[in-house]
C-alpha cells in the first residue's frame, strides 16, 4: 500500500503543474490588470508597481519565477493587500473553512449514514418518505436560496442567531453556516446510504446470515454496513471539494473572512497570485481527499488491491 501511495503523491506533481499552468495563463490572457482602476496613476508609479511584482518581465519569464517560488513555499505578494503575502492570508483564513467545513462534513456524514440506514430498514415508510423530502430538498435548492432561507427563519423572525459576522470562532456566528453546507450535504449522503443499504440487505450473503438466526442489528452492523459504505466514501470527496465551492456563496452571504470570500475578491481584484495560490490549495486538497478516499476503499472492501 505504502507503494501505492508513493506512486499518487507522484502522479500529483504533473496534475498541479497542469492546474497552475491553464489558471495561470487565463489569468494573464483575460483583459485588464491587477493595477487597473479607477484612480489613474503616473506612468512612473505603474512601472515601479510592474517591477515590483514582476509584471515588466516576458510572460515565460513571470512564469519560471512563480514556479521557483512555487517550489520553495512561497506563494508569492498579494497584488491588492498591502503588505500581505498570499501565505499570510491563507494562514488566516484556511482555519476559519476547515472549522466551517470540515464540522459541516462529520456532521453530515455520521448524521446522513445514520438517516439513510433508518430509512432503508424501513422501507416505504413514513421515515423513509421524510429522508427522501429531506434529500430532494437539500439536492434542489441550491446554498444561495437556502441561505436566505435560514437567515429569514432563524435570524429576523425568530431572532435566535446573527444574520452574518465573525467572533473568532464564537458558536453563534457558525452555527447558521454550518447547517447550510450540513443539510446539502446530508442530502446526497442520505439517499446514497439509503439505496446502497437496500441493495446489500438483498445480497445473497445477508439472506444466509438472516436464515442463521442472527439479529438484523448485527447483520446489519457486521455484515451489511461495510460494503453499504462504499457508494457512501466515493462522494465523500466530491463533497468535500463542493463544500469548498458553496463556501463562495455561504462566506460571502454570511461575511465570514474565510477562502471563499478570498476567493472573489482575488478574482474580482485581479490579484494573480492570490488566485494561483488559492488554486494550488485546492488542487492539493482535492488530489489529497481522493487519497484518502481510495485507502478508506481498501479498509471497507478487502477485495480491493493496488
Amino acid at each position: 500500500m505504502w507503494a501505492y501511495v508513493v506512486r499518487r503523491l507522484l502522479v500529483t506533481i504533473p496534475t498541479v503543474l497542469a492546474v497552475v499552468t491553464i489558471c495561470y495563463l487565463l489569468l494573464h490572457f483575460t483583459p485588464g490588470g491587477p493595477f487597473d482602476s479607477e484612480r489613474k496613476v503616473s506612468d512612473a508609479v505603474l512601472a515601479n508597481l510592474q517591477a515590483k511584482y514582476h509584471l515588466d518581465m516576458p510572460l515565460w519569464k513571470q512564469y519560471l519565477y512563480y514556479l521557483d517560488s512555487l517550489l520553495h513555499g512561497d506563494l508569492g505578494a498579494s497584488f491588492r493587500y498591502a503588505d500581505w503575502s498570499v501565505n499570510d492570508l491563507v494562514a488566516r483564513a484556511l482555519p476559519v473553512s476547515l472549522a466551517i467545513g470540515g464540522t459541516a462534513m462529520v456532521i453530515a456524514v455520521v448524521v446522513g449514514v445514520a438517516i439513510g440506514i433508518v430509512a432503508a430498514l424501513r422501507q416505504n415508510s413514513a421515515v423513509d418518505y421524510a429522508v427522501m423530502l429531506v434529500g430532494n430538498v437539500g439536492s434542489v435548492l441550491p446554498s444561495f436560496v437556502l441561505g436566505p432561507v435560514l437567515v429569514l427563519v432563524f435570524a429576523i423572525a425568530l431572532p435566535w442567531l446573527p444574520s452574518g459576522g465573525w467572533d473568532d470562532f464564537a458558536p453563534r456566528y457558525m452555527i447558521l453556516p454550518i447547517a447550510l453546507l450540513t443539510l446539502i450535504n446530508i442530502s446526497t449522503i442520505g439517499r446514497i446510504m439509503r439505496g446502497s443499504l437496500i441493495e446489500v440487505l438483498s445480497s445473497n450473503f445477508i439472506r444466509t446470515a438472516r436464515a442463521k438466526g442472527l439479529p438484523m442489528r448485527v447483520v446489519v452492523m457486521r455484515h451489511a454496513l461495510r460494503p453499504a459504505l462504499l457508494p457512501v466514501v466515493s462522494v465523500i470527496g466530491p463533497l468535500a471539494i463542493a463544500s469548498i465551492t458553496s463556501a463562495i456563496v455561504t462566506e460571502s452571504w454570511f461575511s465570514i473572512p474565510g477562502l471563499g470570500k478570498l476567493i472573489v475578491n482575488g478574482a474580482s481584484d485581479r490579484d494573480y497570485t492570490l488566485v494561483l495560490g488559492l488554486v494550488v490549495l485546492v488542487t492539493v486538497l482535492a488530489v489529497f481527499l481522493n487519497l484518502v478516499v481510495d485507502l478508506m476503499y481498501a479498509w471497507l472492501d478487502p477485495k480491493i488491491r493496488y
